[in-house]
This record gives C-alpha cells, sequence and structure tokens, in this order.
C-alpha cells in the first residue's frame, strides 16, 4: 500500500436484517421499547448510586459505571440500526463507520473489564467478608475502573489504526447492522490476515482472560454458598449469584463465538442475532438482575421517585 490508504470508497450500505420485510414495524418497535426501557433503567441507576446515601458500598459503585457503558454501548449502535430497519437498510459515510466501531469497540473493552472487577468484589464480599471493607478499599476500587476504562481506550487504537490502513475498493455492502470488525474486513481488499491475527491475539487479554476470572470467582463463591448452615440464606444468595453468571455468561458467551472464531461468514443471519443478545439484550437486563432486584436498589428508588414527586408539587 505503499504506506498510504488508497480507499475508493466513500460509505457503506448497512443492510441490516432484509428478510423482515413485512415485521419491520414490530421489530423496529421492539429494539425501540428495548432501547428507550435500556437508557431508563441505566440512567436511574446512576441518580440512585451518585444521590442516595443508601447506595456507597463498592457493588453499587462498579453497577454505576456499569450503567454508564451499557448506555454509551446501546447508543453507539442502536439509533442507527433504527433507521437500518425503518429504511430497509441505510448509508453510514466511511468516516462515521469507523468512529461508530471505535466507540462501540472500545466500550465493549470496558464492560469486559467492569464485569471482571464486579465479580472479584462479590468474591470478596461472599468468600472474604471479614476483610471486605479493607479489601476493596476507595483506593482499589477507584483503581479497577479507571484501569478498566482507560485501558480499553488504550487498546482499541491498535486495532483501529490497523482497520484505518485497510483498502475498501468495493463493494461497499455491510451485510450486518453495524460496522462490526468482521463485517468491515471482509469487504476490504487488503491482506487482512495479520488484523484477523491481531484481533485473536487482543481477544484473549480483553475476552477470554477476564471470563476465566469470572468464572474462577463464580466457582469460589459457589463453594462458599453450599457451606452456609442457613437454608434461605444459601438460596437467595445462590439464586442472585446464579442470576448474575447467566447474565455474564451470556455476554463474554456471544464475544467469544464473535471474535475468537475465524471471522468469514459473520453476516450469517445467526451472527447478527448473536450480536443482538449482548448489544441489545444485555444492557436491557444489566440494571434488572444486579439492581433493580436489589432491596436497597428498591427502597432507593421509592425515595428518589417520592423526592421527585415532592419538587415537581413545589
Amino acid at each position: 500500500m505503499d504506506g498510504v490508504n488508497s480507499t475508493a470508497v466513500t460509505e457503506f450500505l448497512i443492510l441490516g436484517f432484509p428478510s423482515l420485510k413485512d415485521y419491520k414495524l414490530t421489530f423496529f418497535s421492539v429494539i425501540l421499547m428495548m432501547y428507550s426501557m435500556t437508557i431508563c433503567e441505566n440512567f436511574l441507576i446512576i441518580s440512585l448510586v451518585s444521590t442516595s446515601q443508601r447506595l456507597q458500598s463498592p457493588m453499587y459503585f462498579f453497577l454505576g459505571h456499569l450503567a454508564l457503558s451499557d448506555i454509551f454501548l446501546v447508543t453507539s449502535v442502536v439509533p442507527k440500526f433504527l433507521e437500518v430497519i425503518i429504511r430497509e437498510g441505510s448509508t453510514i459515510p466511511y468516516v462515521e463507520c469507523l468512529a461508530q466501531f471505535y466507540l462501540y469497540g472500545g466500550v465493549v473493552c470496558v464492560e469486559c473489564f467492569l464485569l471482571t472487577a464486579m465479580s472479584y468484589d462479590r468474591y470478596l464480599a461472599i468468600c472474604k467478608p471479614l476483610h471486605y471493607i479493607s479489601m476493596m478499599n476507595v483506593k482499589l476500587r477507584y483503581s479497577l475502573v479507571i484501569s478498566s476504562w482507560v485501558l480499553s481506550f488504550m487498546l482499541m487504537p491498535i486495532t483501529f489504526s490497523l482497520v484505518c490502513d485497510l483498502d475498501f475498493c468495493g463493494p461497499n455492502i455491510i451485510n450486518h447492522f453495524f460496522c462490526d470488525f468482521a463485517p468491515l474486513l471482509e469487504l476490504s481488499c487488503s491482506d487482512t490476515t495479520g488484523v484477523g491475527i491481531e484481533m485473536i491475539v487482543l481477544s484473549f487479554p480483553i475476552i477470554l482472560l477476564p471470563f476465566l476470572c469470572v468464572i474462577i470467582s463464580y466457582v469460589s463463591i459457589f463453594i462458599t454458598i453450599f457451606g452456609i448452615s442457613s437454608t434461605s440464606g444459601r438460596q437467595k444468595t445462590f439464586s442472585t449469584c446464579s442470576s448474575h453468571l447467566v447474565v455474564v455468561s451470556t455476554y463474554y458467551g456471544s464475544m467469544l463465538i464473535i471474535y475468537m472464531v475465524p471471522y468469514r461468514g459473520h453476516s450469517l443471519p445467526i451472527n447478527k442475532f448473536i450480536s443482538l443478545l449482548y448489544i441489545v439484550l444485555t444492557p436491557l437486563l444489566n440494571p434488572i438482575i444486579y439492581s433493580l432486584r436489589n432491596r436497597e436498589i428498591q427502597a432507593s428508588v421509592v425515595i428518589y421517585l417520592m423526592v421527585c414527586r415532592k419538587e415537581r408539587v413545589l
């Protein structure tokens, strides 16, 4: 390439789900409703964690940042996706496509690291309760959160720069619902072998290693739970942690399939639906599973609504 990107394509056509046809309005309505609920739920969590004195423990500190990353994740993809659905395909400028890819990729990395930090927090709280406060101190929780954001947006430019160096000579049709890594590589007229290998290599510290840490944490948690003498306490803790693990496994499992298998054929409908799991469904479920089932959160919601109602009356 002589060190110069000779890209001829100035825009891409995102196909989305062209087979929907008569069901596009129904699908549009479902995605719009899920997006709206996700934004409202996560903004509520951020507001509660920021204002309630009840919610100052490390767990809620991490939940607030997870809610923020969920908002960024869905907003980087879903608004354009809605346009793609209603128009049965929509164009996106080359620069905007790369910007979407960068923001989406960075936030996905943040979520991977945050979920790992949250699993470690739960491990300390359940397996080492006597040392929890001293170990999960203010310095550690801030270090975990700041490193999650900073490290993610330091790693993402590596892949981003390699994608920017690719040539796109045509065709320009992305058979996906957003500008994801694999569909972009399929359209490039450059040799993408090195970029594909680089993505698999980076997937180990970003996806696989955090996932293994989460699994190890929850295995230790479940072993501790089974040692609880109180049946009711054991069932309650097990129910909460198992629901956490299901959501986390869905998120990591989807990404392992998408990013750690050969990228050819990623435009298949099954891969689009797998992407929907962690882009649309997981951010919707996170507040419900992690937060809104919690009694302290529920009490804070009641107080928050009462305060808001009182302010409107005044």
